[in-house]
């Protein structure tokens, strides 16, 4: 190895970094994910380690590669924290995620308890592709700009747009293209400038 490599994992709480100098030497910092006196936990973990003034800039021709792993995201989920999500779905399929595919940890357990859904809100538009991507019911663009209307002037949530389509359409190996009438609405709600847009595939 001739340059340096850094792995970073950033956590609610603190960052760690380890890197891997050229000679093959292993050194590690740990920081505070979020603070007042630097921009960039990952950042400061590396200067840490090369020992470099927070005036000078990262010598990036001396850095093979940064990988980063966080779990920012994963607690925001365990925990319920973050925006309120709204999902936008094929008419018809409002129900889906939550019916989900039947699998159950004890299968005869007669008190089951449903896991909470990660939406607040299911919104329905009408819409509907075939197992070879063609489109059966065009999608109705009013609607989803009305969605979306509504969806701005009641909350500042982020949405979480699926467009439900036959299974093989959404394993990479089979979808080379987007379907058409997945990318406009997807276009559509880009076009709002809502805070993320999550599509899932």
């Amino acid at each position: 190895m001739s340059k340096w490599f850094f792995a970073a994992d950033r956590g609610g709480t603190f960052t760690d970094v380890i890197g891997v100098s050229p000679s093959g030497n292993t050194l590690t910092s740990k920081v505070l994910s979020e603070s007042s006196l630097f921009n960039d936990s990952v950042v400061q973990g590396i200067r840490n380690i090369l020992n470099i003034h927070p005036n000078q800039k990262l010598p990036l021709e001396s850095i093979e590669r940064v990988r980063i792993g966080t779990t920012v995201a994963t607690n925001a989920l365990l925990e319920r924290k973050g925006a309120d999500t709204s999902l936008i779905i094929t008419e018809g399929f409002r129900d889906l995620l939550e019916i989900g595919n039947q699998a159950r940890p004890s299968l005869f357990d007669l008190s089951i308890v449903k896991p909470e859904q990660l939406y607040h809100s299911v919104k329905e538009v009408s819409e509907r592709l075939n197992s070879d991507g063609e489109v059966i019911r065009e999608l109705d663009e009013e609607r989803l700009k009305s969605i979306i209307t509504r969806h701005k002037e009641f909350t500042k949530s982020d949405v979480a747009k699926k467009i439900l389509d036959e299974w093989d359409n959404f394993r990479p190996k089979f979808l080379k293209v987007m379907p058409t009438e997945y990318r406009r609405a997807l276009e559509e709600i880009k076009a709002e400038k809502l805070n993320n847009i999550v599509a899932a595939e």
